[in-house]
């Protein structure tokens, strides 16, 4: 469906749209600028980060036969993926040069690709609009899967019913549109979840390590706040106000200028995204790296409490030793068991086992 999604915009977008040479070099959308250099940073640490999140993801990751299989499918969709949206992004520029974008009176640039599509034929938007459509609801589907998945093994250790993890999932779904619904930027809400991400991710990431066996997760949970509360003190001094820094966290002005849809040229309006980009990209410095500043700064204080516990209490100190593997022991009994019998363990010890947080 997404490739005769992309096949049908291609032919009738080349075919039924008509660019004005005239508005190429006006809109400035050819030469470098700040911005297209920030957000060169900006959206793969904000997408990457904020991809580790997505558990659809890791049900196919898991899925895998193997690691060759997994390379093979993340190879293929890395491609397809690359080349979606390349194209789909290819409409703003088209909907700038054709005329379509901004409109009068101006539109918002979100809406670029449909008012593109505005000079498609009725039933070309038709089959476009209900292809769109059903991607969301697949998309939707996925996610509805990978919250259940969620919610019965890391939450409640298949412990309880799914039919009460299923019924839980709706309604978490209710005030999730309600949101989205009632939010005057849906972007604000990615830019939010993406912000939260980048202070988080690296800290986490770092416990993935093998040999990083000593990181806890201590040092997850304050590196994650911590990373947050450094684009809050970062946007406080940029500012010179703590109202000002405290909007920085929740991205009120977004990746671009608020006065979006109220300009004129588009060189201005370039320029507005520079001037409001600039504080943006601060913030997605700041988040990760205030993350794992703030991740080493606990993981410091933790060492040394329990030096200093192990040293009033006279016991060994035990912060750095690997933790013991499973053995050969800990799967007697399996071995006459049948195949289905054996996961069943498998996943009751996986689920048992209990890292230390601190």
């Amino acid at each position: 469906m997404v490739l005769g999604l992309v096949v049908l915009a291609v032919i009738f977008v080349g075919v039924e749209t008509h660019v004005d040479r005239s508005l190429i070099e006006s809109s400035g959308f050819l030469n470098s600028s700040l911005l297209g250099w920030q957000l060169i940073y900006i959206l793969p640490v904000a997408i990457l980060t904020n991809d580790f999140f997505i558990s659809g993801f890791w049900m196919r990751t898991f899925a895998s036969k193997t690691d060759k299989d997994l390379f093979i499918g993340t190879s293929v969709s890395f491609i397809a993926v690359t080349c979606i949206l390349t194209l789909v992004g290819a409409t703003g520029l088209l909907a700038a040069w054709t005329g379509a974008w901004p409109g009068d009176p101006p539109q918002d640039g979100s809406i670029a690709f449909f008012l593109l599509l505005g000079q498609l034929p009725a039933w070309v938007v038709g089959i476009v609009l209900i292809m769109t459509v059903s991607l969301s609801t697949a998309a939707l589907d996925s996610l509805q899967s990978a919250m259940v998945s969620t919610g019965s093994n890391d939450i409640f250790r298949n412990k309880l019913h799914m039919g009460w993890i299923r019924l839980m999932v709706l309604l978490v779904i209710v005030p999730a549109v309600v949101v989205a619904l009632k939010s005057p930027d849906i972007l604000q809400i990615y830019l939010i979840s993406d912000l939260v991400s980048a202070s988080s991710i690296p800290v986490l990431v770092i416990g993935l390590n093998d040999h990083l066996y000593w990181w806890r997760g201590f040092e997850v949970v304050v590196g994650g706040l911590g990373g947050l509360l450094t684009v809050f003190i970062f946007g406080t001094i940029y500012y010179g106000n703590a109202q000002d820094g405290a909007n920085l966290v929740l991205l009120e002005n977004g990746l671009y200028a608020e006065d979006w849809s109220a300009f004129g040229r588009a060189q201005r309006t370039m320029h507005a995204f520079e001037r409001c980009t600039d504080v943006s990209a601060g913030a997605f410095v700041a988040a990760p790296i205030g993350g794992l500043l703030w991740g080493f700064a606990s993981f410091a204080i933790r060492i040394a409490c329990l030096w200093i516990a192990a040293k009033l209490k006279g016991h060994r100190f035990e912060a750095f030793d690997r933790p013991r593997p499973l053995e050969a022991a800990d799967y007697v009994g399996r071995r006459n068991a049948s195949e289905e019998d054996q996961q069943h363990v498998a996943n009751d010890e996986a689920s048992s086992q209990k890292g230390k947080f601190f």
